[in-house]
């Protein structure tokens, strides 16, 4: 078994893909005990470690000389270097970020210009930043290493951040190879070699909202014909799964909208069954703020570099304090929900209860990046 861009193996930086190519290694070796290895595994182990170019500038970065004064320059400025040349251009957001990393423990500071074609490192003339970290130069490089999980070390407020917190929580789908979001001690962390595209299917929250939004609006309007409707929903939300990942929330959410519905069919009061609907909906909620992972964490992960997200603390933090601001939320709504369906505007009770999580939607999009930048600040 062959692989240039050997010498990465020795370089803390780059575990997490060194890690990823030794796991290719293990899977080789597996399969050629049980008769041979897989086009698959071949396919992996023949990617190189990173792109050429990549490979290239992170060399030419490790020599740590001056191209207009042929000094040496510092280990901190190489490494940051070598870090810049990991940049992904594909994950450029369509403008250019500025990435200024100040080492309080050596005293100096540098910037990461990250555009359309490539990334360059600045050490005068500095642009406006859009994040500023600010870190000593050994718990980075642990962060960079693998070492210490760099989520767990901001909450310890090892280091601070200021400016576009969204850099910090993309930072894998920025830089490849690093070691920020490593898997938890004793979980492998699979992840395609680069250069393979797998195709990854996202979770959907509208798949998790839309039986119950028709159960609660059509049964109050009509019980006979707005059951029928939200049997329908749970149907039809099984079919949309072939494009989008199902979650436990998902599946458990079509069987209680199909107990409710067929409740509601053989007669039981509305006024009743659609206010237990609201309830069972908020003690989801609120009972997934004890799980590992909340439930608002498997939906938004979307928006944050996929699953990798769910090992970062401070996301799954955030998401558990807005998980349970919704769950008391639903959790409070079948009071109201009872008393309004014994009078006249019953039938609109769909719509009024829409009202509140339209202010809680606003809510969450504007905590969910408050709250990590305030920890983030220290």
């Amino acid at each position: 078994m062959f692989c240039g861009q050997g010498e990465l193996f020795r370089m803390p930086d780059v575990k997490q893909r060194t890690d990823e190519y030794l796991g290719y290694v293990r899977q080789a070796g597996r399969e050629y005990m049980t008769g041979g290895i897989s086009d698959e595994t071949r396919g992996n182990l023949s990617q190189p470690l990173f792109p050429r170019k990549v490979f290239e500038t992170w060399a030419d970065a490790s020599w740590g000389v001056d191209k207009k004064t042929g000094r040496r320059e510092s280990d901190t400025l190489i490494f940051t270097r070598q870090m810049a040349a990991l940049y992904r251009p594909e994950s450029w957001p369509g403008h250019d970020l500025v990435l200024e990393m100040a080492y309080t423990d050596v005293n100096e500071r540098y910037q990461i210009a990250l555009g359309q074609s490539g990334s360059r490192t600045l050490t005068d003339d500095f642009l406006p930043a859009t994040t500023t970290i600010e870190t000593p130069v050994t718990v980075w490089r642990a962060i960079a290493g693998g070492e210490i999980n760099g989520s767990e070390a901001l909450m310890q407020h090892q280091y601070r951040v200021d400016g576009d917190f969204d850099l910090l929580l993309n930072w894998d789908s920025y830089f490849a190879g690093t070691g920020e979001t490593a898997a938890p001690q004793g979980e492998e962390k699979a992840a395609p070699a680069r250069g393979i595209h797998v195709p990854t299917k996202a979770t959907s929250l509208t798949i998790l909202l839309l039986p119950w939004i028709v159960f609660w609006a059509g049964a109050s309007i009509h019980s006979f014909w707005g059951s029928l409707a939200s049997l329908a929903a749970c149907v039809l939300v099984p079919l949309v799964f072939y494009q989008n990942q199902k979650t436990f929330y998902d599946v458990l959410s079509v069987g209680l909208v199909l107990c409710f519905s067929v409740a509601a069919l053989l007669g039981a009061p509305i006024r009743w069954v659609v206010p237990l609907a609201y309830l069972s909906f908020g003690i989801m909620w609120t009972a997934s703020c004890f799980s590992r992972i909340p439930l608002t964490a498997h939906y938004s992960m979307n928006d944050y570099a996929g699953e990798s997200a769910l090992s970062n603390p401070l996301f799954v933090k955030t998401n558990r304090i807005l998980t349970l601001a919704w769950g008391v939320l639903y959790l409070l709504t079948p009071i109201w929900t009872y008393f309004i369906l014994g009078t006249g505007i019953g039938g609109w009770i769909g719509a009024i209860n829409s009202i509140l999580p339209l202010l809680m939607g606003a809510f969450t999009a504007w905590f969910q990046k408050w709250y990590p930048a305030k920890v983030a600040k220290g």
